[in-house]
């Protein structure tokens, strides 16, 4: 189908005078996420329409992008989710020096994705995909898909692809390949420090030749240390360098997850995704859990059949577990 006779998306943006959110929005206005020939309409739903707001919509306009058809500002989420095809829901409770844990910032963030499942499975397209970034986004993306009861479970994902970006990208540093070498590295569970990024099942291109990725590094004590704690630490090592959290590679990170969910995966190769378990590898079912994927025709299917040894299930089930607590503590503050 061409540009000229396609009809236009509806992809919206939540958060939109945030950082992250202003280093996604050229990304999707250009074509790279929904695609080259795939009109647009922006819908940008921010907590109030501040002069930040309405200075990235003169942005976007001044970007000249052939396939963004319209910009929609609102502070009203029924007017950003309306008949909406894709949601990035990067906005969040802002951080308060109340919040001295994690539960803290779930118990801050449960009613927001209540309220905002609630109003997507009210007026969005029940084929509407929609990416939970904001943090805790497993368990967010938990709750919206619970409170959404109109749209399908498996519509709602949350973003892992940050962790397996940053653990594919470590691989690279340490064998000195091109990125687009290594492939199949996981993210199993929770986008948190018990997350499991593993690389068991994980390949590399060296001289032509494809390898495991753990034979390639011929180091098991750095692959089951070193390895697993940068990427579970990367992004509080960001945030003290920076004093600021992830935008950059948070925004990249989001649009390859949903380029993958909309356009579809490479034969032979596989992403990670935050989804609600139906019971694949032992993950009990109804966690939105991080596992390996393959995606077509805009649906996910979970790889099946991989080996899991000892000391992935230990890891596997730990981040499990914190799962679990977390979904338990968001059931108790969604029901006040």
């Amino acid at each position: 189908m061409s540009g000229a006779k396609a009809a236009p998306i509806k992809a919206c943006v939540t958060g939109a005078s945030g950082r992250l959110a202003y280093s996604l929005l050229a990304s999707v206005a250009s074509g790279d996420v929904f695609g080259k020939d795939q009109p647009l309409i922006l819908s940008l739903l921010s907590q109030s329409k501040t002069e930040v707001l309405n200075s990235v919509s003169m942005e976007l306009t001044d970007c000249a992008f052939p396939l963004l058809k319209e910009v929609i500002l609102t502070d009203d989420a029924k007017v950003a989710f309306k008949d909406a095809d894709a949601v990035f829901l990067i906005g969040s409770a802002p951080h308060e020096d109340w919040m001295k844990e994690r539960k803290d910032f779930l118990k801050a963030n449960a009613k927001i994705f209540r309220e905002q499942g609630q109003v997507l499975g009210s007026v969005a397209k029940k084929s509407v995909k929609i990416l939970v970034v904001a943090n805790p986004a497993n368990t967010n993306a938990w709750i919206c898909s619970q409170f959404a009861s109109s749209i399908p479970k498996e519509n709602f994902s949350c973003l892992t692809r940050l962790d397996q970006n940053r653990a594919q990208a470590q691989i690279v540093h340490r064998l000195g390949v091109p990125m687009d070498a290594v492939k199949n590295v996981i993210i199993w569970g929770n986008h948190s420090d018990t997350q499991y990024p593993d690389v068991g099942h994980a390949s590399v291109i060296i001289g032509g030749k494809e390898k495991p990725v753990p034979l390639a590094l011929g180091d098991d004590d750095y692959v089951k240390s070193e390895f697993i704690t940068t990427v579970q630490k990367r992004g509080a090592a960001v945030i003290k360098a920076r004093k600021l959290s992830s935008a950059m590679s948070a925004a990249k990170a989001a649009a390859d997850h949903m380029k993958d969910w909309w356009c579809g995966t490479e034969e032979g190769r596989w992403v990670s995704m935050g989804v609600l378990s139906k019971g694949d590898y032992g993950i009990p079912e109804g966690l939105m859990y991080s596992f390996p994927v393959t995606i077509a025709n805009k649906q996910w299917t979970v790889v099946p059949g991989l080996e899991i040894n000892s000391f992935a299930r230990e890891k596997m089930d730990l981040t499990a577990k914190e799962l679990h607590e977390e979904k338990e503590a968001a059931d108790r503050f969604c029901a006040h």
